[in-house]
């Protein structure tokens, strides 16, 4: 299975707490390559991508339960 098939099984729940956990990881990256402290500088963009993904699941989840409302 690939990462998106991996979030689209997740309840709401569960992507706001891997949300939540992936923004405190690149708050702590942004800060460890400020000090020149990262050992990974790959790992910011998997983060950002990762964070992306999820926001973009979230925004399809919500336009799906406004337009099935609307109908």
């Amino acid at each position: 299975m690939s990462k998106i098939e991996d979030l689209r099984t997740k309840s709401d729940d569960q992507l706001d707490s891997q949300l939540t956990e992936l923004k405190r990881e690149q708050f702590n990256l942004r800060f460890q390559s400020a000090t020149s402290q990262l050992e990974r500088p790959a790992r910011i963009k998997e983060v950002r991508r990762a964070i992306a993904q999820i926001k973009t699941l979230q925004t399809e989840r919500q336009s799906a339960s406004a337009s099935a409302t609307a109908k």
